[in-house]
């Protein structure tokens, strides 16, 4: 289901826009019906009082928790079923964060993430990226969403963006607690400013050379370091949201001085700041994290280079923290093993 469909029934029904809104926020933020001062019957028109069960119904029927997975960091990584029986994987930050998927699958196949190696099997609706919110809202408060889980984002973006304009409005998200993250595609840049809520954005960089970046990143847009930085440092300026730089970190493949002064000669100057995450161990695959202490010298350097840099511990990572892996291993997937020696 999208939710233009929904509000179109809900139309239909007789509703009008004040009514539209508040069944939007009554469901976005899993909250009952009667919920409010002005009780359903006083305001809700008749026609509208009579559907409602039967919408009520298959919003409900969207999605539900197939299993819980609580982290000692706090977190907690939800698989969550859809009506049709596919499994997407969502996950509780702490700080009352969410991380939601937009995809069933990844068609990307990004060579450290075990979303995309069945490929993508299937776009999520509108109203199934919402209902993911509403499931982590019955367990917790969620004052941010990121679109940083199971899928490209900008491969759905349609049904994206209408879920960000419902987050952005009746979900009442600050527009900035947004996140949109990317591997990068020209059609991002060219589509979020558009709407009337602009997410901030993450792009996935992973490395400033452009052909182990197509290694690493197969299926990504045939776009180079420098075009990606050039392209967000825009988005950022026209926003005033700073670019969040994802840089997964991998031991032997992009945490040498090369990289460090690749970092230093593309992001000086820039909007932004880099989120460096150590890689969060994937079955099958045979990367690795570098050592913590690896990891904070890098860090510090980037900062005494004047690189904002944030060096992030992935939550839930003693729970199947790389996203995929709690889907796969409900469905059995096997993984082929890779060498990270295959991608230096």
């Amino acid at each position: 289901m999208r939710i233009h469909e929904l509000k179109r029934r809900l139309r239909e029904a007789g509703a009008g826009p004040i009514h539209e809104h508040r069944i939007l926020r009554l469901w976005s933020h899993a909250l009952p019906r009667n919920s409010g001062k002005r009780r359903p019957e006083s305001f809700f028109p008749s026609s509208l009082l009579a559907a409602l069960p039967s919408i009520e119904a298959e919003l409900a029927g969207l999605a539900r928790i197939h299993a819980v997975h609580p982290g000692a960091d706090g977190s907690e990584r939800l698989l969550v079923a859809l009506a049709d029986g596919q499994t997407v994987e969502s996950v509780l930050l702490p700080r009352d964060g969410l991380c939601i998927s937009s995809q069933v699958g990844c068609a990307v196949g990004c060579q450290f993430c075990m979303t995309g190696r069945d490929g993508l099997l299937r776009q999520l609706g509108s109203a199934e990226i919402i209902a993911q919110v509403a499931l982590a809202r019955l367990r917790r408060p969620v004052r941010k969403v990121v679109f940083m889980g199971m899928g490209e984002p900008a491969h759905n973006l349609d049904n994206v963006m209408e879920a960000i304009d419902l987050l952005g409005t009746a979900g009442n998200i600050g527009h900035k607690n947004l996140v949109f993250s990317t591997v990068g595609d020209p059609r991002v840049f060219e589509r979020l400013h558009q709407g009337s809520v602009r997410p901030a954005l993450a792009l996935s960089l992973h490395t400033t050379k452009a052909e182990l970046r197509r290694k690493l990143l197969p299926r990504a847009p045939n776009m180079t370091p420098e075009e990606l930085v050039t392209a967000s440092e825009r988005y950022a300026r026209a926003t005033g949201y700073p670019i969040q730089y994802q840089w997964t970190l991998l031991e032997g493949v992009n945490d040498g001085e090369e990289e460090i002064e690749g970092i230093v000669r593309l992001l000086s100057g820039r909007y932004g700041v880099l989120n460096m995450i150590p890689f969060n161990a994937v079955d099958g695959v045979a990367f690795s994290r570098p050592s913590w202490e690896r990891c904070e010298q890098i860090a510090r350097t980037l900062h005494q280079r004047g690189i904002l840099t944030k060096l992030r511990y992935s939550a839930g990572q003693d729970v199947d923290g790389g996203c995929g892996q709690l889907r796969a291993r409900a469905a059995e997937v096997q993984v082929p093993l890779r060498r990270a020696e295959d991608w230096r």
